[in-house]
């Protein structure tokens, strides 16, 4: 675990020292496009932050590679390698569109010729874990088809997210931990080292979306842009594959002494057969709702609008902040509740608990208009919109004479000069 923190804190550390350096440059190269009629923010803000997550990419890489236990993970296959090559070419494709801009189907193509490359070099289902059968042998031609789709469909779910400050690199950050956790479990919990590659893969992430986040918080002093949008959609990507085509059921079997418990060990790996990885479940259902609502409307599936979901959260009266963070409540609420469903023996206190939590964020959705305000003591921990406000003047102690006068003066009204001789108040 401290090899892991270790990379973890390097890949931050590295991502937030370039961010500032890379704004400047996103700068003066002019990648600050003007405000569209469906962004969310009000003046123009430079792009290219995904230049900053790539270096933090190399050089959590470059760290890992000189450590004893992760090592192993360079030795065992060409994971590494095919990871920098697809993140290299969704890179310098989305710098060009965040400079430039390109074409919806020239983006398609490069997004399907870097997932070729990673195919060709060994990243590829191979088999599928199917409940109660084992794995599944799937055919060369069908394991690239459906890796292929796993990366167009991860890219273009992250991509469609990131519409409000923060969201989408904090909702791959949350995904992120949750694969790790999961990962982690099976590697060192079940001794399966085909596992290894997605425990690396996940830290590499978190460090990532960490370090940028720190600038990109609302109000964001830096979009990430397709350069990073991109990146972090195509790692998500290969960590399912490298773990979802690669896991033998049989070798869990011999842990669990039962194909029941090995299917409930399983379950965040089962359901990645129909849409790839619960823990990013919410930006997916979005990419489907945009797909269909534009189809539907004769318009291009590529083609942007103001009706993703955190659009719908500011239209129902949310302010930024609060939009994202519901954004972060009910991904964190399925990503995490997928891998405690799996780590648990009985799934009753797991589906209560996510039953409670779910009321709960029904209830903060529908209330847009509630602001909670902090305690007393703690007024100087928290963000000045929840401290309570102090009045310098109790309404209470004023005269019905006076709290008119009041409202007329904040209406612009002058104040008559009977009224100050009689109060003695200048």
């Amino acid at each position: 675990m401290r090899e892991y923190l270790l990379v973890l804190f390097c890949t931050a550390a590295v991502t937030y020292l370039l961010t500032g350096p890379v704004r400047k440059f996103a700068i003066a190269a002019g990648a600050m496009p003007p405000v569209r009629a469906r962004d969310v923010h009000r003046e123009p803000t430079p792009r290219l932050g995904g230049i900053a997550m790539f270096g933090g990419l190399c050089a959590g890489i470059l760290v890992a590679s000189q450590l004893d236990n992760l090592s192993k993970v360079f030795n065992g296959g060409s994971d590494i390698r095919a990871l920098l090559s697809g993140a290299g070419i969704m890179f310098l494709l989305g710098v060009l569109d965040d400079k430039w801009g390109v074409d919806a189907l020239v983006k398609l193509g490069g997004q399907m010729i870097a997932a070729g490359v990673m195919v060709w070099q060994g990243v590829t289902v191979i088999s599928l874990p199917v409940p109660g059968v084992g794995s599944v042998a799937v055919s060369p031609t069908q394991g690239m088809v459906i890796s292929v789709t796993l990366v167009v469909v991860m890219v273009n779910a992250v991509n469609f997210i990131d519409g409000l400050d923060g969201l989408a690199g904090g909702m791959v950050c949350i995904a992120a931990m949750a694969f790790f956790l999961y990962s982690y479990r099976l590697w060192y919990g079940y001794a399966i080292t085909d596992a290894a590659p997605a425990v690396l893969f996940s830290v590499l992430l978190i460090g990532m979306c960490l370090g940028f986040l720190a600038h990109n918080m609302h109000p964001a002093r830096i979009f990430m842009g397709d350069s990073g949008s991109m990146m972090l959609g195509l790692m998500l990507a290969v960590a399912a594959i490298s773990i979802t085509g690669r896991v033998d059921p049989d070798l869990i079997n011999s842990e669990t002494g039962s194909q029941t418990a090995t299917v409930h060990t399983l379950v965040p790996i089962y359901i990645p057969l129909l849409l790839p990885l619960t823990v990013i479940a919410l930006p997916l259902a979005d990419l489907l709702l945009a797909v269909v609502r534009r189809t539907w409307a004769g318009q291009s599936p590529f083609a942007a609008d103001k009706r993703h979901l955190h659009h719908r959260l500011l239209q129902v009266g949310h302010s930024h902040s609060r939009a994202v963070l519901i954004m972060y409540f009910w991904a964190a609420l399925i990503a995490f509740g997928t891998v405690a469903f799996s780590v648990t023996n009985t799934g009753r206190t797991v589906v209560l608990t996510l039953a409670g939590l779910c009321l709960v964020g029904l209830v903060v959705l529908l209330t847009p208009r509630f602001r909670p305000r902090a305690p007393r003591s703690v007024q100087s921990f928290v963000p000045p919109r929840y401290r309570r406000r102090a009045s310098t003047a109790p309404m209470a102690e004023l005269s019905a004479k006076d709290k008119q006068l009041l409202g007329e003066v904040s209406r612009g009204a002058s104040v008559p000069s009977d009224h100050h001789k009689a109060t003695g108040r200048r």
